[in-house]
């Protein structure tokens, strides 16, 4: 390689982005968009490394364990795109990507963190083929480099420095040979994080390929283009789960190769017209400069003062990983594959469904403030998906769509036909075989029972009765606000009697949520330590899931007996210690009986508030913020599976000092942020700015526009019209 080659081409990329962040400064010094540079503190790799330790999990973890510690991804993609560039070190892993692996297989073009995607593997290679066909090159972190819309590492057995950046739809590889003879390109087709049935390749061109590859029922399509002309295509068993494909270079002088892919889930002449207009004669560097002011553009929506770097480190990687999904599906031209298959163009932007069950607490809402017009379009994508099988869909459990939906409208997301929107989620509230199991006996009794076993342990099957009661009943009232705001009186009063349903698991000889029997008996066979993934609870313990009510606060605290039996028993839940020899692997790192790890229980630390004691709340938030994300031997480990950014959100949300406590409404209560000044710009162009004078994190007043605020909770106007907090503490 040559020194110097390699330092004039260092130069031009620090000028391209120089002149793309210049740029973006001419939009005039009273905007707070300008003269930023926040995507320095994005660091990618936050959540790719393990959690090791025992005594943060909570337990020792059994051998072969690898303890969910984010799942995260460190490769390129832009936000809510399709094309989601990354090395994968281990197919069937979360993400693909593991810290402590030592080898990467390919570069994949889709990913979630959900062991599913990982989809088009690419791999430059050279020398010889191995006879075993096992492909895969050491790397070191210390020849790595991962930013916002950009990655880079060296290929030692190939000799090979890969860079990669995206666009929305398309990916751009750069490789730069040592040894200019022997070049080729794996096209690993066989391969995806998830089964592969079927998958094909064929040049289009001199210098181009084509081809898809299929997962179940989703096909993903893709056109290669390359700077170098094709000497041999090399397919071996096409369509087979043995089989792979390699690309043999022609010779020649040029040690770098360039290789820009375009991916479409209609067709790889859509896939082609994707590449064309996305990045057609642009470089390398004009993308990845693009794809860097993209994200500045988003990350300078919320900008910040005071904290530590490793704070703002923390911040916006969290900030930057809570807008990678949902995942755009529609092609430039529009056309977009349909839940049943078909082709399908009606004028929006196609989404993947969210992840609900993880996401809809807090990511939602904070998609919603930063981007509206995204998450119009994805309710316009669920309603596509609603028409065509009769019911909104959902992920994974509950029916959470409702207060994603219901939280938008509130928020002034309304470009969308609502009354078919409300019909169809009507049908999910209220109808057997569509997305709520078991609803007929909800609606009957008025809860899910749980089935009597002996003996349960964390895997035992059942109706997860508790968790879904719960969830119902929040979804019902979530429902019944969109309701009361399209003026639909007799459906509102129905769901917000069903939002009680919660006191109906609720045992006050215990003082737990508890599972019951189909004649109302409590399940005898209890331990409110004990966690189980689908037997009464999902994912989650008594402990955890006995403060879910956000819709109802002071009825959950009447259920206890009143704000001092509800502190105290508040007061134990940080304080009883995890039993170690309870182990569930999406079920770890805790404070007491609070999983930090995992969703169900994230709204606890804010219950205090609704007694009136905001400083305990906290303590609890703070000691979350400080000692659990970045944490483990390289300070990469996040304390549990990030989930599509439920992780990442619910630390940009305690961050900031506003958190939906109920997403389904527009409020959100009001703790101590980690910043001395936050100003959030939203796209009306209005800002809202919080203030924290002081060092203190001791609340004691909140001030709204100068004046004194009732209560612990804000506004969403205050994003609407713009406004100042004051957050006072002693």
């Amino acid at each position: 390689m040559n020194l110097n080659m390699d330092i004039i081409r260092s130069i031009v990329v620090l000028l391209t982005l120089a002149l793309a962040v210049s740029c973006s400064q001419d939009i005039g010094t009273n905007d707070p968009q300008a003269k930023t540079d926040l995507i320095k503190y994005v660091n990618p790799l936050i959540g790719t490394a393990p959690l090791t330790d025992p005594e943060f999990i909570g337990y020792t973890p059994p051998p072969g364990w690898r303890v969910w510690a984010g799942l995260t991804y460190p490769g390129t993609s832009l936000p809510n795109a399709m094309v989601q560039l990354s090395p994968i070190t281990e197919y069937g892993s979360g993400s693909g990507y593991q810290y402590e692996d030592t080898v990467i297989y390919g570069f994949t073009h889709t990913n979630k963190g959900h062991w599913n995607l990982c989809n088009i593997p690419v791999l430059p290679i050279s020398g010889e083929t191995p006879g075993d066909g096992a492909y895969g090159s050491r790397y070191s972190h210390q020849t790595e480099t991962a930013q916002a819309g950009f990655y880079e590492v060296f290929l030692e057995d190939y000799k090979v420095r890969a860079s990669l950046t995206s666009t929305l739809r398309s990916g751009y590889h750069q490789y730069r040979y040592e040894e200019p003879t022997g070049r080729k390109i794996l096209f690993d087709l066989a391969k995806a994080n998830n089964e592969v049935s079927d998958w094909k390749i064929e040049k289009a061109a001199d210098n181009a390929v084509q081809g898809f590859q299929r997962n179940g029922d989703q096909i993903i399509h893709f056109y290669a283009l390359l700077n170098e002309d094709i000497r041999e295509l090399d397919v071996k068993q096409e369509g087979d789960k043995n089989g792979s494909a390699i690309l043999h270079l022609q010779n020649g002088d040029n040690d770098l190769v360039e290789m820009k892919i375009g991916l479409s889930f209609v067709s790889s002449k859509n896939a082609k017209l994707n590449l064309e207009e996305e990045i057609g004669h642009k470089t390398f560097d004009e993308i990845r400069a693009e794809a860097g002011q993209i994200w500045e553009n988003l990350l300078s929506k919320i900008q910040v003062e005071g904290g530590s770097e490793k704070q703002k480190e923390m911040f916006y990687s969290s900030l930057y990983r809570s807008f990678l999904w949902p995942a755009l599906r529609s092609d430039i031209n529009g056309d977009f594959s349909d839940i049943n298959g078909e082709v399908a163009n009606k004028g929006f932007n196609y989404y993947t469904r969210p992840s609900f069950w993880d996401t809809y607490r807090n990511k939602l809402v904070l998609l919603s403030i930063i981007s509206p017009e995204v998450t119009g379009d994805i309710i316009k994508s669920l309603q596509d998906m609603g028409e065509k099988t009769g019911f909104i869909p959902t992920f994974f459990h509950g029916d959470h769509a409702a207060p994603f939906i219901a939280g938008a409208y509130k928020r002034g997301i309304r470009d969308y036909d609502v009354q078919k929107v409300y019909q169809l989620l009507l049908r999910n509230a209220n109808e057997e075989g569509g997305i709520r199991p078991h609803i007929e006996e909800y609606i009957q009794n008025g809860y899910i029972s749980t089935p009597e076993i002996e003996n349960p342990h964390v895997e035992t099957k059942a109706k997860a009765g508790v968790s879904k009661t719960l969830e119902y009943a929040y979804d019902d009232y979530s429902l019944a606000q969109l309701a009361k705001d399209l003026n639909d009186t007799s459906n509102y009063q129905v769901l917000m009697q069903r939002s009680k349903n919660y006191k109906n698991v609720f045992d006050t000889s215990t003082n737990f949520m508890r599972g019951r029997l189909k004649n109302g008996e409590w399940v005898k066979n209890f331990d409110p330590q004990y966690p189980y993934y689908e037997y009464m609870f999902r994912e989650a313990n008594a402990w955890q899931l006995s403060f879910f009510a956000p819709h109802d606060m002071q009825g959950l605290i009447a259920l206890y007996g009143g704000e001092s039996d509800f502190e105290a028993k508040l007061d134990s839940l940080f304080t009883v210690p995890w039993n170690p020899d309870h182990i569930a692997r999406n079920v770890s790192s805790f404070i007491g009986q609070y999983c930090v790890g995992n969703q169900p229980d994230h709204e606890a630390p804010f219950s205090y508030h609704f007694i009136g004691k905001p400083e305990k709340s906290q303590e609890v938030i703070d000691n979350v913020l400080n000692n659990f994300y970045g944490v483990g031997e390289h300070g990469l480990a996040l304390p549990g599976m990030d989930d599509a950014g439920e992780m990442s959100a619910w630390y940009v949300f305690g961050a900031l000092g506003l958190y939906p406590f109920s997403p389904a409404d527009d409020e959100y209560i009001v703790t101590v942020p980690l910043f001395d000044q936050v100003r959030w710009k939203v796209d009306n162009g209005n800002e809202l700015i919080i203030n924290k004078p002081k060092e203190s994190r001791n609340m004691v007043l909140i001030e709204v526009n100068q004046e004194e605020n009732q209560g612990y909770f804000i506004s969403h106007d205050l994003f609407r019209n713009g406004g100042e907090i004051n957050i006072m503490t002693d």
